[in-house]
C-alpha cells in the first residue's frame, strides 16, 4: 500500500512517498500553497496510486493546534473528500529539526537535493512515523 506524507507550510508543502509495501518514507519534493493545491495533490494521489495520506499535526507548545495546523486540517479535510483517500494526522514535534541535520546524518533517499529539501525530509520522517507503528493497514 502506497502512502504519501505531507508537511504542511502555509508558503509550501513538504512531499513523501512511501515505498510500495508502505514501510517507509522517502523525500518526493515540495509544491507551492496555491489554490491548485488540491488538484495537484489529487493528481499526484491518482498517478502514484497513493491509497491514504498521512500529514503533520502541527501544535504550540502548550498543545494547542496553531494556525498551520487549522489550514492543514482543512486541506485534509478537502482533499479526502475529493479522492475517497482517507487522511490520517501524525504528530510532527521537531521533524523541521531533524530534517536540518548535516547530510551525512541524514538516512540516504533516492531523490536528488533540491531546493525544499528540509520540507520533503519532514514529510518523510513523518510519514516514516507513522508507518513504524502498527496501527496502519498493510
Amino acid at each position: 500500500m502506497r502512502y504519501l506524507g505531507i508537511d504542511y507550510g502555509s508558503k509550501k508543502v513538504g512531499l513523501a512517498l512511501s515505498d510500495e509495501g508502505g514501510t517507509m518514507g522517502f523525500p518526493h519534493g515540495i509544491v507551492p500553497v496555491t489554490q491548485k493545491l488540491v488538484a495537484e495533490l489529487a493528481a499526484l494521489i491518482a498517478r502514484e496510486g497513493v491509497r491514504a495520506v498521512v500529514m503533520g499535526e502541527s501544535r504550540d507548545l502548550s498543545g494547542e493546534e496553531n494556525a498551520v495546523m487549522r489550514a492543514a486540517r482543512a486541506l485534509g479535510e478537502e482533499l479526502a473528500a475529493q479522492t475517497g483517500v482517507p487522511v490520517h494526522f501524525e504528530p510532527e514535534v521537531y521533524t523541521s529539526v531533524l530534517a536540518r541535520r548535516p547530510p551525512e546524518q541524514l538516512p540516504k533517499t533516492r531523490s536528488p537535493k533540491r531546493r525544499g529539501a528540509v520540507d520533503a525530509s519532514a514529510a518523510a520522517l513523518i510519514l516514516t512515523s507513522y508507518l513504524s507503528r502498527d496501527h496502519h493497514e498493510q
